[in-house]
């Protein structure tokens, strides 16, 4: 479970009146207590899958009846409301599920029920899986070229600016140290050298960059277009954030640079970090500051290593940049062979350079607590298996023995006892179907696992959600009181796609649907967690560039297709402290929706809930990707 990174601004804790009123989405009555609501997937269900949605009411009503109208008024289907899944919060004391799977005509479509209970739906759409989920994957790609860094910006909705023109000569400095509140310790140290690390995505709502969440996004990135996604901006951004990456690894010197910028420095030190100041990030160039100024490392921004030159680096981030290059040198296998024969070089090189004795805690940004991994056998075997292909493809006599070290490194990760899914600290998922598919070619010498071991534990990490859900009102596989609920509902629904890919199993598939749906708005908010997206998604991430350049309303200057972390603990709203300074008001509250120990604010101080990442977002674009290529 990811610990959060500190609010971008340190600021005076208060207590915040956002639990206060709430807004209606697709209300039938402005008395939210005497009236129910409809929760559906704002985007719509692909017509041979599972359509289940859901009336959120004050009092038992199964049996309501309910129906299904089109555009014209029609009634075109039926039903009544099942029993109660559950009580969501005082107001809404039972969640009944209404199941209309039996409509399976493409069109427009709303959900009305009536009796002692009364609600309507927004609309909804009916349509295949690539009608449907396929603009909606490519909306996502828009999120990462708002998130740009460098020169070479992509204007867009926000008018984002070139920016961080200083990093073309960046001072590397030696490993920070942190005290236990993760502010510095003590002054930065420069190792004498620099580098050119100019460009990139920048990581989430701040303008920090890291290397480890750009390589599991640029894979996952990677995946949907080698498995035929042809979209232009998807293409343009895998190749600014490949060109990043091949900054970051310096092959001749076998260097790996992790980090860009430093999130919080240190009052005691008079050094500000990037989470201490709320700007655009284009005022940062303009800064004319000197060494031991406080806003030195605003506009300097130093860079961490991994390790020194030359030495071992930790497994996490040598196997998934492994993969990332070798994702590419697959695709490109197809249309420039020499291009193919770089990647894989890059991705042979620094897979090689992991550290697998000793390795202790991994590295994945620096303070640590910011991105707590601790599993690393995972990265391996996706690693090695994205060599693998990638050899086979261009026929390198290195790819029996990158197979045969997939192998092993699956075979240690499944007796680790890691008991995680798809998201930022596991990539198992992304290993082991890509390894049934080698193991299936015989390519592979003395292999150490079995393709039943693989889809085994794929089937084990559904089993888990699939248990979890059973016990949700909103039957959602993960834990609505933790972090990166968004990221992970997306990670079940993608490896629910993946694992199909690999047995035409379909037993899964509602499954999957159902968490698909919960994090584009069949939720208890009406919420789609994919800013852009559905009839109501959040108007105001935790994002500066989008609080001081965008809409507060969900009007057109929006973050499209960005992915937040979704509803989240209770206890994390209770102090978000004063608006930033220099930001811009933002709040639409929902708190009549809380429940379950659970909240989504939609304020601008939400971090918890609001700040949108590259990597929930790729993790999103993997599951609507694949869903949509189906």
């Amino acid at each position: 479970m990811r610990v959060p990174r500190p609010a971008l601004l340190r600021t005076v804790a208060v207590t915040t009146a956002v639990a206060l009123g709430a807004v209606m989405v697709s209300a039938a009555s402005a008395n939210a207590a005497a009236s129910g609501q409809i929760r559906l997937d704002g985007v719509g269900y692909a017509h041979d899958e599972t359509k289940i949605g859901y009336l959120m009411a004050p009092a038992s009503s199964e049996g309501a009846r309910f129906t299904v109208v089109d555009t014209a008024g029609r009634t075109v289907l039926a039903g009544k409301a099942g029993a109660s899944l559950g009580s969501w919060n005082a107001g809404y004391t039972a969640v009944h599920p209404l199941d209309f799977s039996a409509l399976k005509r493409p069109g427009s479509y709303r959900v009305t029920v009536s009796g002692a209970v009364q609600a309507s739906s927004a609309t909804f759409k009916i349509g295949t899986a690539r009608e449907l989920f396929g603009p909606i994957a490519d909306k996502t790609f828009d999120f990462y070229a708002a998130q740009r860094d460098g020169g070479d910006v992509v204007p867009g909705k926000l008018n984002r600016q070139p920016a961080h023109l200083s990093d073309a000569k960046a001072t590397v400095y030696d490993t920070p140290k942190f005290r236990p509140d993760d502010q510095l310790a003590e002054p930065l140290k420069p190792t004498g050298t620099t580098v050119d690390l100019e460009g990139g995505w920048v990581d989430a709502g701040d303008f920090v960059k890291f290397t480890s969440n750009t390589a599991y996004t640029i894979g996952e990135l990677l995946l949907v277009q080698r498995e035929g996604n042809r979209d232009r901006t998807l293409a343009s951004e895998i190749d600014f954030g490949l060109k990043w990456l091949d900054k970051a690894w310096d092959e001749k010197s076998k260097t790996f640079y992790v980090q860009v910028g430093i999130g919080v420095g240190s009052p005691d030190l008079g050094i500000l970090g990037d989470h201490d100041v709320w700007r655009l990030p284009e005022t940062d160039d303009k800064l004319q500051v000197k060494p031991g100024d406080e806003k030195y490392f605003i506009k300097h921004r130093p860079v961490f290593r991994a390790a020194a030159p030359g030495e071992k680096i930790s497994p996490n981030l040598a196997g998934r940049a492994a993969a990332a290059f070798a994702l590419a040198a697959q695709v490109e296998a197809r249309r420039d062979f020499r291009k193919a024969r770089y990647y894989l070089e890059q991705a042979a090189s620094v897979f090689a350079q992991a550290k697998t004795t000793d390795v202790g805690q991994l590295t994945t940004a620096f303070p640590h607590s910011y991105y707590p991994e601790n599993s690393w056998t995972d990265d391996l075997e996706y690693g090695a298996t994205q060599l693998a292909l990638a050899g086979y493809a261009l026929g390198d006599r290195r790819a029996g023995d990158w197979a045969t070290a997939a192998t092993e490194w699956a075979k240690a990760y499944l007796g680790s006892g890691d008991q995680d899914t798809l998201n930022l600290y596991n990539t198992s998922a992304l290993g082991h179907a890509d390894l049934v598919k080698v193991l299936r070619t015989k390519w592979v010498r003395n292999a150490q696992v079995t393709e039943e071991q693989l889809i085994g534990d794929l089937k084990r990490q559904l089993n888990k959600g699939v248990t979890r859900a059973a016990t949700s009102p909103f039957r959602t596989a993960v834990d609505i009181t933790a972090f990166d609920v968004a990221t992970r509902s997306f990670g079940y629904a993608a490896t629910v796609e993946l694992y199909r890919s690999v047995t035409r199993d379909r037993s899964y598939d509602a499954f999957g649907s159902q968490q698909r749906n919960f994090a584009l708005g069949a939720n208890s908010w009406g919420l789609s967690l994919v800013i852009g997206v559905g009839p109501r998604f959040p108007y105001c991430p935790h994002h500066q560039a989008a609080n001081l350049s965008g809409s507060t309303t969900g009007g057109e200057k929006i973050l499209v297709g960005g992915v937040v972390n979704g509803p989240n603990a209770e206890g994390k709203f209770a102090s978000l402290g004063d608006l930033p300074g220099g930001g811009v008001e933002c709040t639409h509250p929902m708190a009549a929706f809380d429940g379950q120990g659970s909240r989504f604010v939609d304020d601008v101080r939400a971090w918890p809930s609001s700040e949108p990442a590259i990597d929930y977002t790729a993790t999103g674009t993997l599951a609507l990707g694949l869903t949509a290529l189906r």
